[in-house]
């Protein structure tokens, strides 16, 4: 049946001469693969393959059937259109770090509103923020994803939980036995990150790019001990370069 909603768009491949598949995460359906067809077409009408570049934000008119692998987009129009995002190599690294992440922690056809809303208006405020405000972004964006799927880090920082143990994921006042360890302001910092909700508060924890890359490793390897879908993350080591 015909079905309205909203979509961030994962992956964008052409198929054809004409037509391409996209990936996209939707707001009533989870991540779902779509055929668009004729949108590569030369006639100047056509011409609206931009408006389905990774990370764009989309309304769309699905005809969705229930067990069919690839659904079929009928309209679609730019929810909101970047100003910043495509051209900026900062907002871009940052955006295509934070579309492999959803793109490697998303089950399929999975409906997750509550994830899509917080990553939807996540792009909108990447687009809008000051760029130098903008590099604990993908600490908190991860950080916020892991909380959506359920995969929370337990406990409180305290002077008698020092620690942190990235398999156990919980705040301990033992030192960890395996994995990263975070020593002293790395362990206030994570401790902040993870009880803000808003993104405004990220500028409030002060974090250089040693630290963040830290923070950064540390939580993925958390993630990695509940799912195996985050080795070799292709953007991270742009992003580290980007955000030196």
């Amino acid at each position: 049946m015909l079905q309205k909603t909203r979509g961030i768009v994962l992956r964008s491949i052409k198929y054809g001469e004409t037509s391409l598949i996209c990936n996209i995460f939707t707001e009533e359906y989870g991540l779902c693969a779509y055929m668009i067809k004729g949108v590569r077409s030369n006639q100047k009408k056509n011409l609206r393959a931009g408006l389905l570049q990774v990370s764009s934000l989309l309304d769309f008119v699905a005809d969705h059937k229930p067990n069919r692998n690839l659904q079929h987009i009928r309209e679609f129009q730019a929810a909101f259109i970047y100003k910043s995002i495509q051209e900026e190599i900062i907002k871009n690294s940052i955006a295509t770090f934070s579309v492999e992440l959803l793109q490697r922690l998303l089950p399929q056809e999975e409906p997750m509103p509550e994830l899509f809303d917080f990553a939807y208006h996540y792009f909108i405020s990447l687009d809008n923020v000051n760029t130098a405000s903008a590099a604990n972004y993908p600490l908190f964006f991860i950080i916020q994803c892991g909380k959506h799927l359920g995969y929370n880090v337990l406990g409180n920082y305290s002077t008698q939980t020092p620690f942190l143990d990235s398999i156990e994921g919980t705040f301990s006042n033992q030192p960890p036995m395996a994995g990263l360890a975070l020593y002293d302001d790395d362990i206030t910092a994570i401790a902040q990150l993870i009880r803000i909700e808003s993104i405004k508060e990220l500028t409030s924890i002060p974090m250089n790019s040693a630290m963040r890359n830290r923070l950064l490793d540390w939580y993925i390897q958390f993630l990695q001990h509940h799912t195996q879908h985050l080795s070799g993350l292709k953007s991270l080591e742009i992003l580290r370069l980007i955000l030196h």
